[in-house]
């Protein structure tokens, strides 16, 4: 019988909820496991970092010296490497790091700074090395993951959701609460993939599956200010869990710089 292909999930700077999502997928679980052999996985038991695999799913972002030489390591061991969840695609929530003199936040906390050996900026995984497959989301559902492993392993390019979370929820009926109820809402810039979990529940989407294909965030700026948001609570709502992805980091800078009629 031939061998199953290998699997393994590695973690880097990240709150171990992507890594959740595998141990959340219950039945599926045990469908996976019958697909392939997790040979790293150190939430859920199997250790063996070195091991050549045929796909490694990469949770949390670049922010210690040591993660540099890691992911390389990782990358020449791996006929496919997925970045899963906003650490690995878009730095995380600590990329805020980015935006602010991280020396200078170390010092103001740490008695001796010395000690804490942490890059100044923390940035995505594919910014160091190629991923064949970026899956967005905090978390990213079990869902997402299984589609992935079985696409790659059939030799088919993994489908990847684009549209904003505002087609999401025309599809599920919900009512707009940025139109309805003046509720400030990134779902026009965000990528859809949740399912909408938070405006069919009556709040914003805050974006935690990233951006979307071509978001428009010149367009949303100017609504977010004319909802009353000032300059300052614009750029959190763009560097916020995927500050590191490219169109919301600039608009975040851009922020208080737009130019009005």
């Amino acid at each position: 019988m031939a061998d199953k292909p290998k699997v393994a999930v590695h973690k880097f700077a990240s709150c171990d909820g992507c890594q959740l999502a595998f141990l959340n997928l219950g039945e599926d679980l045990l469908t996976l496991a019958q697909m392939v052999d997790i040979v790293h996985f150190a939430e859920a038991g199997p250790v063996n970092p070195e091991a050549a695999v045929d796909i490694a799913f990469i949770e949390g972002s670049i922010s210690m010296p040591e993660d540099l030489e890691r992911i390389r390591r990782i990358r020449a061991n791996t006929r496919f490497l997925v970045t899963i969840g906003a650490c690995a695609t878009a730095g995380g929530l600590q990329a805020l790091r980015n935006f602010a003199n991280a020396d200078e936040w170390v010092a103001s906390i740490y008695a001796r700074p010395e000690y804490i050996q942490s890059l100044s900026t923390s940035t995505p995984i594919a910014q160091h090395v190629k991923a064949d497959l970026e899956i967005w989301g905090c978390p990213v559902n079990g869902r997402q993951v299984l589609a992935a492993v079985r696409s790659l392993l059939s030799g088919v390019s993994p489908w990847l959701e684009k549209d904003k979370v505002c087609m999401e929820c025309k599809r599920q009926h919900n009512v707009c609460v940025m139109v309805a109820k003046d509720i400030p809402c990134m779902g026009p810039v965000t990528r859809s993939g949740c399912g909408a979990i938070c405006p069919s529940f009556g709040r914003d989407c805050y974006a935690c599956y990233g951006p979307a294909e071509n978001p428009n965030t010149v367009a949303l700026t100017q609504r977010l200010e004319g909802l009353g948001l000032v300059p300052e609570a614009v750029a959190r709502r763009f560097h916020f869990i995927t500050a590191a992805a490219p169109a919301f980091a600039e608009a975040g800078l851009r922020g208080g710089n737009m130019p009005h009629d």
